[in-house]
């Protein structure tokens, strides 16, 4: 029988639907997981909210040192400290 090993970190998943998931969100976060957030449900409810949770995200995640970026449209991933998201420098380049 195989020994299971005690689990330190996740990939979730999470569906930003209401400005009161982003307690659940920093929750997750607090326990160093890797997030993959999808946001389109918020931002079709409300841009402005949308804009306050991202901002408040960010500000958390910086504190923490994290990191957070956006993953295409729809979607954010936040990563605890320790681990870094490559920034592919020319994608941001080709957007000008």
């Amino acid at each position: 029988m195989q020994k299971e090993r005690e689990v330190s970190l996740y990939l979730k998943t999470v569906t930003l639907r209401d400005v009161d998931d982003i307690d659940v969100i920093l929750d997750d976060i607090r326990h160093n997981n890797i997030l993959i957030i999808r946001i389109t449900p918020l931002a079709q409810k409300s841009v402005e909210d949308l804009k306050m949770v991202v901002e408040e995200l960010y500000k958390f995640v910086r504190s923490i040192n994290g990191d957070i970026a956006r993953l295409g449209e729809e979607r954010l991933v936040i990563t605890p400290p320790g681990v870094k998201i490559w920034k592919n420098i020319y994608d941001s380049l080709k957007d000008r």
